[in-house]
């Protein structure tokens, strides 16, 4: 059984590198009970996953602070959180863009040199990791979510 998989319901199990929740052949991939789900497997992260999480922020922030500019004039981006998959072989790496306008085609941008952002990070932690993993990026939509609830509550 996978670490983490105890925590799951009945009926549930977790596929390929803990990112995807299967149920009865249903893949739930956007609805709040993945989000749950990925949660409770997030809990279960090893303290090595959360130190090369930690260490991958860290030092793709400070390769953004460098080059940001490269990928996205006139945009600040902050990484929010990043998810290492258990074998420390895959990262998710979360980012904030602000303003938000045009986050789509920024994003795709930041995608077609995710594997010059990937060698500086090779670079710069050589010395720490011995696989450095392959890296993804998303989109951290929570900002533009809680000021669209302030919003709300406002009018």
């Amino acid at each position: 059984m996978r670490k983490g998989s105890e925590a799951l319901p009945p009926g549930l199990s977790v596929k390929g590198k803990g990112w995807r929740v299967v149920a009865e052949g249903n893949t739930f991939k956007n609805s709040i009970f993945a989000t749950l789900i990925q949660d409770t497997l997030e809990a279960t992260e090893s303290t090595r996953q959360k130190k090369v999480a930690r260490l991958i922020q860290k030092e793709v922030a400070e390769i953004f602070l460098r080059k940001g500019s490269e990928f996205a004039p006139g945009k600040m981006i902050s990484i929010t959180k990043v998810r290492v998959s258990p074998d420390l072989s895959f990262a998710k790496i979360f980012i904030s863009i602000f303003p938000s306008q045009n986050h789509d085609e920024i994003l795709v941008s930041i995608q077609e040199h995710a594997h010059k952002i990937r060698f500086e990070l090779g670079h710069k932690v050589r010395s720490q990791l011995r696989i450095v993993p392959e890296i993804v990026f998303h989109i951290d939509d929570s900002l533009d979510y809680i000021d669209k609830i302030d919003r709300l509550l406002k009018s």
